[in-house]
C-alpha cells in the first residue's frame, strides 16, 4: 500500500452540542483529497482522538473510507494501553481502512523495550500496515532510532511519523533504516528539511488550508527543482508555525470554519481560541490570500515576459 507524500491529519467536525458531524466529516475528507492530499488520517491528535470514544472512532473510520473509496484512509488507533489499542485495531480492521497510525504510549513512559513490545504486539494482532508515530512533546517518551530499526523488521510496520523535532534523530533514522522504510515528517515546518535528508513526505495539519501549495513544494523537490521547493518552504513557513498559536487542533479547526466547512468547536479539556488568537488567525489568513495573489500574478507575468522576449529575438520582417 502506497499512502503518498501528503497525508492530512483531519480535524473531526462537530455540531453545536459537540457531537460528531459525520456528514461534514465526509465533506471535509473529500475537500482535502481535492486540495492536495494523497491520503487522510482519521482520529489522530488533530482529530481529538483522546476525547473520542471507540464507537465514534469506528464509525468515523467506516464513513470516511466509504466516502473516499480508493483513496487511502489511515485510522488513528493508538493509546497508552496495549490491550485497548489491539481491541480497537480489530474493530477498525473491519471498516476497510488502509493503515493504522499508532502513537507512542503517552503518560506511562515505557522503556525502549516496553515500546518495542507494545508495537510488536499490536502488529502481530493485525495484518493492516502500521505507521509508528513518535511525538515526544505529547508523550514524554522518545521512540529511539535503534528501537525503530528493530520494529522495521516486522513486516506490517511500514512507516514512521517522526515529530521529535530533532534533525540529528532523523539523520540517525536514515542511517539505520532500510531505504524502503517510509519516514514522514510529523511537523509541517520540518517537511522540506526532512525531504532533504531522504524522507518521503509529511503527515500534515497545514494541508487543511494550504494543501495545494504544499503539494507544489513537495512535487518541486522530487522533480529536482530545489530552488522552487525552498521558496515554497519560505513562503509557507508563517502558516506552518502560525496554525500552532495555541494547542492543536484549536487553531486549525477555527481556520477550517473560516473556509466554510463546519468543523465546530473542541471538546473539553480543550477550549476555543481567544479573541486575540482569532485575530491572529484572521490576519494569518489575510496574509495567505496576499501570498496567493502575488503567486498568481507572477504566474501570469512570466509567460507574458517569455512571449515578449521571443518576439524581440525573432522580429517579423
Amino acid at each position: 500500500m502506497t499512502f503518498g507524500r501528503i497525508l492530512t491529519a483531519m480535524v473531526t467536525p462537530m455540531n453545536e452540542a459537540l457531537e460528531i458531524d459525520y456528514k461534514e466529516t465526509i465533506r471535509l475528507a473529500q475537500y482535502l483529497v481535492s486540495h492536495g492530499s494523497d491520503s487522510v488520517v482519521v482520529c489522530g491528535t488533530t482529530g481529538e482522538a483522546p476525547t473520542i470514544t471507540a464507537d465514534e472512532k469506528v464509525k468515523l473510520f467506516r464513513v470516511v473510507k466509504e466516502a473516499l473509496g480508493k483513496t487511502p484512509v489511515i485510522a488513528g488507533i493508538g493509546s497508552y494501553s496495549t490491550d485497548a489499542t489491539i481491541a480497537l485495531a480489530r474493530q477498525a480492521e473491519s471498516t476497510g481502512v488502509d493503515g493504522f497510525l499508532v502513537v507512542v504510549p503517552y503518560y506511562n513512559k515505557p522503556s525502549q523495550e516496553g515500546l518495542y513490545q507494545h508495537f510488536k504486539a499490536i502488529a502481530e494482532a493485525t495484518t493492516v500496515p502500521i505507521i509508528l508515530y513518535n511525538v515526544l512533546s505529547r508523550t514524554s517518551a522518545n521512540l529511539l532510532p535503534a528501537t525503530v530499526k528493530r520494529l522495521a523488521e516486522i513486516p506490517n510496520i511500514v512507516a514512521l511519523k517522526e515529530a521529535a523535532g530533532s534533525v540529528d534523530q532523523v539523520t540517525e533514522l536514515k542511517r539505520m533504516l532500510p531505504p524502503e522504510f517510509v519516514i514522514y515528517s510529523g511537523d509541517d515546518s520540518m517537511t522540506l528539511p526532512m525531504l532533504g535528508l531522504g524522507c518521503n513526505g509529511v503527515i500534515s495539519v497545514a494541508a487543511h488550508v494550504i494543501g495545494n501549495e504544499m503539494k507544489q513544494m513537495v512535487d518541486a523537490w522530487f522533480a529536482g527543482d530545489t530552488a522552487q521547493a525552498i521558496q515554497w518552504h519560505l513562503d509557507l513557513y508563517p502558516i506552518f508555525k502560525g496554525i500552532f498559536v495555541t494547542t492543536n487542533p484549536v487553531p486549525i479547526k477555527a481556520i477550517v470554519n473560516m473556509l466554510g466547512i463546519k468543523a465546530g468547536g473542541v471538546r473539553l479539556p480543550l477550549v476555543k481560541a481567544t479573541p486575540e488568537e482569532m485575530k491572529f488567525l484572521n490576519d494569518l489568513m489575510s496574509d495567505l490570500e496576499k501570498l496567493r495573489l502575488t503567486k498568481k500574478n507572477k504566474a501570469q507575468i512570466i509567460p507574458e515576459l517569455k512571449v515578449a522576449c521571443e518576439k524581440a529575438s525573432n522580429p517579423i520582417v
